[in-house]
């Protein structure tokens, strides 16, 4: 255990880039028909914003409350542009966003403290 948060630590910086990246791509990548029911998805938001917040709050737990507020603003101007994308804008999805944010913050502040870095 000890040696994959160490490794998530040190590669925090390539780790967050390639999810955002991810998360970015996914997110405005037009779709050719929208899914019959909007609104199925909104685990997969909670998820990939806890896995996006995780690495740095490992590393960086004194930034959070900047650290967050960023990954919020991401979220909802991704929000804000898919529409014009062929996606659906959702308030709710930004809401599950901000959810696994939280979440995952929490999550990295628990295992900081029974892991601490070395």
């Amino acid at each position: 255990m000890r040696l994959l948060l160490q490794l998530i630590r040190n590669s925090w910086v390539i780790l967050s880039i390639i999810l955002a990246s991810l998360i970015i791509f996914l997110s405005l990548t037009p779709m050719e028909q929208l899914p019959s029911v909007p609104g199925t998805d909104k685990t997969h938001h909670f998820i990939a914003y806890s896995a996006l917040v995780f690495p740095l709050m490992l590393k960086k737990p004194n930034y959070w409350m900047v650290i967050v507020l960023l990954f919020a603003l991401l979220s909802g101007t991704i929000e804000l542009i898919q529409p014009y994308q062929n996606r659906y804008g959702e308030w709710m999805d930004l809401f599950a966003n901000i959810g696994g944010l939280i979440c995952g913050s929490i999550l990295a502040y628990f295992v900081n403290r029974a892991y601490p870095a070395q």
